[in-house]
């Protein structure tokens, strides 16, 4: 673990998953960590007591990332807490299954609220008070490149998502601020494996030429990456980390 101060991260979706597990990676880098959360007070709490005992403060700050206002308070309350924002990773994601289809319309706007619009509000808050030098980092999807039946609404969010990591790098010319997508594979997290059979879970494995599931811990070692010196140079990129499966 690096004990030198390294900055300040904040994490949206940091409470469970993928988010969970960037937090903690970027903690043992040598990060301080907000913890962003929509719901569950317990989860955050559990992930600041476990970056705490890594040696790194943190603070879990609620916030659902669809809601304007909700979005300001988080980076309000950031700034208030260290003084100071270096590195913002937009993890919060919902993917229900849900065909193209007008019935199904509730679930594409629920969708593209909390993972594109959710994206956009992040993002653009994040633009405004990143210090010079920031990074900033989405995380998308590689399912995008499969169009399975029923991650329509889902793909569609991630793809606009990875549109807006694109623009705002060019947008933010001249500040030495980075901005780039990490996308997934299927990673065995709570959201991936919701309304699976394990023989889906089996199928969709062996999809890929390493033929099994990604884990948290690999999408956090990516983050990390782009988060850290070594990524110093990488921008306006779509990382795809995923062992092959697009």
């Amino acid at each position: 673990m690096n004990k030198d101060f390294q900055g300040v991260a904040l994490v949206t979706g940091a409470s469970r998953g993928i988010g969970h597990a960037i937090a903690l990676r970027l903690a043992r880098d040598g990060f301080d960590i907000v913890v962003n959360y929509a719901g569950n007070a317990a989860k955050a709490q559990e992930t600041v007591a476990a970056i705490e005992w890594l040696g790194r403060k943190a603070v879990a700050i609620q916030a659902d990332v669809a809601d304007p206002d909700a979005v300001a308070r988080l980076f309000d309350e950031t700034k208030q807490a260290f003084g100071r924002l270096d590195v913002v990773v937009n993890s919060a994601g919902v993917m229900p299954m849900a065909t193209i289809s007008p019935d199904k319309l509730a679930d594409f706007d629920r969708v593209i609220a909390t993972n594109l619009r959710g994206s956009f509000l992040v993002l653009g808050h994040a633009a405004r008070h990143l210090t010079a030098g920031g990074r900033i980092i989405a995380l998308s999807t590689s399912v995008i490149a499969k169009s399975f039946p029923g991650y329509g609404p889902y793909i569609a969010s991630k793809a606009g998502t990875e549109g807006l990591v694109h623009v705002l790098a060019n947008e933010l010319r001249g500040r030495g601020i980075t901005v780039n997508a990490i996308a997934p594979g299927p990673v065995g997290t709570e959201l991936f494996f919701n309304g699976k059979t394990e023989e889906q879970v089996a199928q969709i494995a062996k999809q890929a030429p390493l033929e099994r599931i990604g884990t948290p811990d690999e999408i956090a070692n990516a983050v990390a990456f782009l988060a850290g010196p070594d990524g110093a140079w990488v921008n306006s990129q779509v990382v795809r980390v995923n062992g092959g499966f697009a």
